[in-house]
C-alpha cells in the first residue's frame, strides 16, 4: 500500500493535520490496517460516541497505518507487540518543529487509540490476540503547574481586548466567560444563545467531555459582558441562517478550536506578564483561585465536569444552588464587597490530596489540549 503523502518537513514523520494522505488505489483494500481503521470510526459513531473522541483517534490511527505502510505492514494481523513497541519509540524520539520531544502524555494520547483499536480487533474476531494489551505507556510524574495566572495577572489580560471594538468586545466577553466558568475551549465554542441564563446565574453545557450536560454558575462580569456583545456585537456578525451559537467569528459562523486559542494567546502575550498559555489557563487559574479562597474541592470538580476522580467519587452529585453559592463566594472575579453569607458554612476546607488530584488532571488536560498540535 503505497503511500503518497507528504512528510513532515523537519522529521520525515507523517503528519495528518498538515498534509492530508493521499491513498493510492489498493488503499480501499478491505483486509488493510485502515479499512478496519475506518469500520472502527463507524463502529464508534454507532455507538455514539463523541466525535472528538472518533476523529481525534481516526488522526492518531492515519499517522499509524502510514507510518506502517512505510514498514511493509498492511494488515492488522501483522501487527505485533514489538511493532508498537517500535512506534512507542519512534514517537520518544520524534521532535517538533521547534526541535522539543513529544511530552510523555502526547505520547500516551499517540498510543491509546492504538490500544483501543486492537481491543475492538480482538473483541470482534477480526484477530487472534490483542498486541496492545500488555503494552507500557510512559510514566507521568506528578509535577506543579506550568503556568499559573494570579488575580492581577489575569485581569491584565482580560484588559488587553481593545473594547471600543465589536471584536474586542466579542473577544472581552469569550475570555471573561472562560475564566468566570472555567468550560473547556470546545463547550464555549458549542454555546447557544439559549444555554445562558442570565437571571438564575448559571449556563447549560450540553455534552461535555463524556457526552454529559452539567449546569455551572457564571459571574455577574461574564454576563454583563455577554449582554453587552448581545446588544452591540453579534447583530452585526450574524450573516443569513443563524444557527444559535453564542459567539460567532466577523464571517458569522463558529469558532474554530485553534483560532479560539490564537486570540486567548495573543491576549497572554500582549499582556507582558511574561507567562504563557491559551485557552486551558483560565480554566486552571480559575480553579487554582478558587480553591486557594476555601472553595470545597468537591463543588470545583462540579464545576469542571469532573466525576471520575477516584478520589471524589463520592462527591458527584451537587446541587446547582451550591455550586452557584459557592462560586460567587469564592471567585476572584466577584464584585467587592460581596457578602459572606452565601458560602455554605461546609465549604472551606479543602482536602490537600483531592485538590493535587484535581490539579493533576487539569494538567493532563491540557497536554492533551496541546497534543492536538502536536500530532505526528
Amino acid at each position: 500500500m503505497p503511500l503518497k503523502g507528504a512528510r513532515h518537513p523537519h522529521k520525515g514523520i507523517y503528519h495528518p493535520k498538515r498534509a492530508p494522505v493521499e491513498w493510492s488505489a489498493d488503499a480501499g483494500e478491505p483486509e488493510s490496517l485502515w479499512a478496519y481503521t475506518q469500520r472502527f470510526t463507524r463502529w464508534q459513531m454507532e455507538r455514539n460516541y463523541s466525535h472528538h473522541t472518533y476523529e481525534n483517534r481516526e488522526r492518531t490511527l492515519r499517522a499509524f497505518a502510514a507510518w506502517c505502510a512505510e514498514r511493509g505492514l498492511v494488515r492488522p494481523q501483522e501487527i505485533t507487540k514489538p511493532i508498537l513497541e517500535r512506534w512507542q519509540r519512534h514517537l520518544y524520539l520524534h521532535r517538533k518543529p521547534n526541535g522539543e520531544p513529544l511530552s510523555a502524555r502526547s505520547q500516551i494520547a499517540h498510543t491509546d487509540p492504538l490500544k483501543a483499536l486492537f481491543k475492538w480487533l480482538a473483541r470482534e474476531n477480526y484477530i487472534l490476540y490483542n498486541p496492545a494489551s500488555d503494552l507500557q505507556l510512559p510514566r507521568i510524574g506528578r509535577r506543579l503547574p506550568k503556568h499559573i495566572l494570579t488575580v492581577t495577572e489575569v485581569e491584565k489580560v482580560l484588559a488587553v481586548p481593545k473594547t471600543s471594538t465589536p471584536v474586542g468586545i466579542r473577544d472581552r466577553a469569550m475570555l471573561e466567560t472562560l475564566y468566570s466558568t472555567g468550560m473547556r475551549r470546545q463547550e464555549l465554542i458549542e454555546l447557544k444563545l439559549h444555554d445562558v441564563d442570565a437571571g438564575r446565574g448559571v449556563v447549560l453545557v450540553r455534552e461535555g467531555k463524556g457526552r454529559k450536560d452539567r449546569m455551572i454558575p457564571i459571574g455577574v462580569r461574564a454576563l454583563a459582558w455577554i449582554d453587552k456583545y448581545l446588544d452591540d456585537v453579534r447583530p452585526d456578525f450574524t450573516s443569513g441562517a443563524d444557527d444559535g451559537t453564542l459567539f460567532l467569528s466577523v464571517m458569522g459562523t463558529p469558532f474554530k478550536p485553534n483560532r479560539l486559542a490564537e486570540i486567548a494567546r495573543a491576549c497572554i502575550e500582549q499582556a507582558n506578564i511574561g507567562k504563557r498559555g491559551a485557552c486551558h489557563i483560565f480554566r486552571h487559574t480559575m480553579a487554582t483561585l478558587m480553591l486557594e479562597n476555601g472553595a470545597d474541592i468537591r463543588y470545583i470538580q462540579a464545576i469542571l465536569g469532573h466525576t471520575d476522580l477516584s478520589t471524589t467519587e463520592l462527591y458527584t452529585q451537587v446541587s446547582i444552588k451550591k455550586l452557584k453559592a459557592v462560586h460567587t463566594e469564592t471567585h476572584p472575579g466577584k464584585p467587592i464587597g460581596k457578602a459572606d453569607r452565601y458560602a455554605p458554612k461546609d465549604a472551606l476546607s479543602v482536602d490537600a490530596d483531592a485538590a493535587d488530584d484535581l490539579l493533576e488532571v487539569l494538567e493532563m488536560e491540557a497536554n492533551e489540549e496541546d497534543g492536538r498540535s502536536e500530532s505526528c
